[in-house]
């Protein structure tokens, strides 16, 4: 059984929404997600909208994909969680909404506590490990 080949159009439109999670575009990445993009849409490296707007350092746009059901748990092909993204890029905001959805600080093969510990992100660290 062969696969189908993918639609233009629909190639196209996965790329102009994880442009608009790479640039923060909040709303506009939001009312594509209400009109049925998935919220846990995911490139060809693993990578979900929640990882590429934590990793470009969109607080707004973490909180709105969170709220929108974004499963915060999912690795990307190089190890990497959404929080760990935060926890690399020092968004302290980030880090905030991801932790109080749940996030593990220990997830994934680079997790977020490994990756502070690895880049010695003092102030990292004590967010994880502060009382929730």
């Amino acid at each position: 059984m062969t696969a189908e080949p993918i639609d233009p159009e629909v190639m196209e439109l996965a790329a102009r929404v994880f442009d608009l999670a790479r640039a923060g575009a909040t709303d506009e990445l939001a009312a594509y997600v209400d009109a049925g993009v998935p919220v846990n849409l995911t490139n060809d490296k693993g990578d979900t909208l929640l990882v590429l707007a934590a990793y470009h350092d969109h607080p707004a746009t973490v909180g709105a994909l969170l709220d929108r059901g974004a499963d915060h748990s999912r690795v990307n092909d190089r190890g990497q969680t959404a929080l760990a993204a935060a926890v690399f890029r020092r968004s302290a905001d980030s880090v905030g909404r991801l932790l109080a959805a749940g996030a593990d600080p220990a997830a994934g093969g680079q997790s977020a506590r490994a990756t502070a510990v690895f880049f010695e992100l003092s102030e990292m660290s004590a967010l994880l490990d502060a009382p929730r």
